[in-house]
C-alpha cells in the first residue's frame, strides 16, 4: 500500500487507525516516523511512506514518541499469504533469526540467503537482519518500561549481542538512551515478580470479544488452559522453557474501534518475550483487518445482520500448530466435553509439568515426541479416529507434516 501515495495521504488525513501497521509515515523535516493515525499534522509535501518500521529505521528515521509506531498492530498480510515473504515474516516474528541467524531462516524457507534478502528488501524495504533488529528494539522497550531489570539483562533478553549494540540501537530507534526511556516511563507499574511482565497487545478494531474468549473458555483443556477471575490463562511451549500467559478481554462493554488486550506473561526465560507475544497475537487473531472482513461477510444476506450486531469477530487460533492439529482430531468426538476429557487425560499422562503460583495450570500440552509414545488403543474413541490420530502424530514426528509458523501451507 505504501506505493499508493494518494491512498496513504487520505489515510493520514483521516487519522485512520485501521491502517496502523499497513504502512509507516516518515516526516523528512523532523526525522521521525509515525503511524498513519498519529495526531501530528505534518505537511503532505514532507511525507514519505515505508512498508515496514525496519525500512523507516534503515532510512534514518526515529520512532515518534507520541504515537509509538513500533507498537502498531502487525500487517494482516503475513497471516493469510502463503508466499516466501509472508513465511519469512512469520518466522522472524517467531524468533528464528535471533536463534538461528539468516542462514537458518533461509534453510527453513528452502531458499538461498541472497534470495531471501533480495525478496524481503524488494517488498519491505529492509532485509531480515534489519527486520529482526526492529523487533528486538521493541522487545527491549517493553522490558525497559515495564520491568526494573538491569539494562545488561534487558539487552541479553532482547537478543542483543552486546550492551553496546543495545545502547546504540535503542538510541537510534527511539532517540533516547535506555536510561532515559525508563525515566520517562516512571510512574507506570513495574513488574515485581521475577520473570513476569504486564503489557498490552494492540489490535486493529473493531473487536467483538465475546465469541473469541467464549470459545477459548468453552474448549479449554484442563491443566493447559483455564478461565479464572475474568481472564483466559494457558501454558506456552517456548524455545527456552515453558511460560504462562493471562489474557483479559475488554471490560467496558463497548465495541472499541481500537484498543489493547491486557496480558501478563510469566516466562522461564525473558529471551522468549517477543515469541510469546507474537504467539498470543496469533491466538487472538489481533492482526486481522476486521473492517475488510466484515465488508466481505456482510455481502451475504444471511450473515449481514449478524455482522451488524457484532462487528469485529475474530477466529480463535492457537499458540502451537501441532497441538491444534491433535486437538482437532480429538474434537471430532460427540461433544466438546468428551473432547476436553480425552485431551485432559493425554495431558496428564504425557504433558510436561509446570508450576503456576497464580492458578490451576499444571502442564504443557504434550510434545510430538511425547505423543509418539501414546497408545491410541487406550483412548475411548472409534477405531478410525484412533488410526487418524496415530497417523497424524507419526507425520508430525518424522517431519512429513510441517505446521510451524513458516510452513509452506500449499504443501502442508
Amino acid at each position: 500500500m505504501h506505493t499508493d501515495r494518494e491512498a496513504c495521504l487520505r489515510a493520514v488525513a483521516a487519522k485512520d487507525p485501521r491502517f496502523d501497521g499497513w504502512f509507516f509515515v516518515a516526516v523528512k523535516t523532523t526525522g521521525i516516523y509515525c503511524r498513519p493515525s498519529c495526531p501530528a499534522n505534518p505537511l503532505a509535501k514532507n511525507l514519505t511512506f515505508h512498508p515496514s518500521a525496519a525500512a523507516a529505521q534503515q532510512a534514518g528515521y526515529r520512532a515518534c514518541k507520541r504515537c509509538r509506531p513500533d507498537a502498531s498492530p502487525g500487517s494482516p498480510e503475513w497471516n493469510h499469504r502463503t508466499d516466501a515473504v509472508a513465511r519469512a515474516m512469520r518466522l522472524i516474528a517467531d524468533g528464528v533469526v535471533d536463534r538461528e541467524g539468516v542462514p537458518g531462516l533461509a534453510a527453513r524457507l528452502g531458499y538461498s540467503v541472497r534470495h531471501v534478502q533480495r525478496q524481503l528488501q524488494a517488498e519491505l524495504g529492509a532485509g531480515p537482519l534489519a527486520i529482526a533488529r526492529a523487533q528486538r528494539a521493541q522487545t527491549a522497550r517493553l522490558m525497559i518500561e515495564t520491568t526494573d531489570l538491569p539494562m545488561t539483562d534487558v539487552a541479553a533478553a532482547a537478543g542483543f549481542a552486546s550492551i553496546r549494540a543495545f545502547n546504540t540501537t535503542v538510541a537510534e530507534v527511539f532517540a533516547l538512551s535506555p536510561t532515559e526511556l525508563r525515566r520517562k516511563a516512571k510512574g507506570r507499574p513495574l513488574t515485581s515478580a521475577p520473570g513476569v511482565l504486564s503489557l498490552r497487545l494492540p489490535f486493529r478494531g473493531p473487536l467483538f470479544p465475546d465469541n473469541l474468549f467464549g470459545h477459548l473458555a468453552a474448549t479449554g483443556v484442563p491443566g493447559v488452559e483455564e478461565w479464572r477471575d475474568g481472564a483466559y490463562r494457558r501454558t506456552l511451549r517456548l524455545p527456552h522453557g515453558p511460560g504462562i500467559v493471562e489474557l483479559t478481554p475488554p471490560q467496558n462493554g463497548e465495541l472499541p474501534i481500537t484498543g489493547h488486550i491486557p496480558a501478563r506473561l510469566r516466562l522461564t526465560d525473558l529471551r522468549d518475550l517477543q515469541v510469546a507475544i507474537n504467539r498470543c497475537r496469533w491466538l487472538l487473531d489481533l492482526d486481522a483487518d476486521p473492517t475488510a472482513i466484515d465488508h466481505t461477510l456482510a455481502a451475504d444476506p444471511v450473515l449481514a445482520p449478524l455482522i451488524t450486531a457484532a462487528p469485529g469477530r475474530r477466529v480463535p487460533r492457537t499458540t502451537d500448530g501441532e497441538e491444534f492439529a491433535v486437538r482437532a482430531v480429538l474434537g471430532q468426538q460427540v461433544s466438546t466435553a468428551a473432547a476436553r476429557t480425552h485431551a485432559a487425560r493425554i495431558v496428564a499422562a504425557l504433558g510436561e509439568p509446570v508450576e503456576d503460583p497464580e492458578g490451576g495450570l499444571t502442564h504443557l500440552f504434550p510434545s510430538t515426541k511425547a505423543l509418539a509414545d501414546l497408545d491410541p488403543e487406550t483412548l475411548a474413541m472409534p477405531g478410525s479416529r484412533r488410526r487418524t490420530l496415530a497417523a497424524l502424530v507419526s507425520a508430525l514426528a518424522d517431519g512429513r507434516l510441517d505446521l510451524s509458523p513458516g510452513a509452506d501451507r500449499v504443501t502442508a
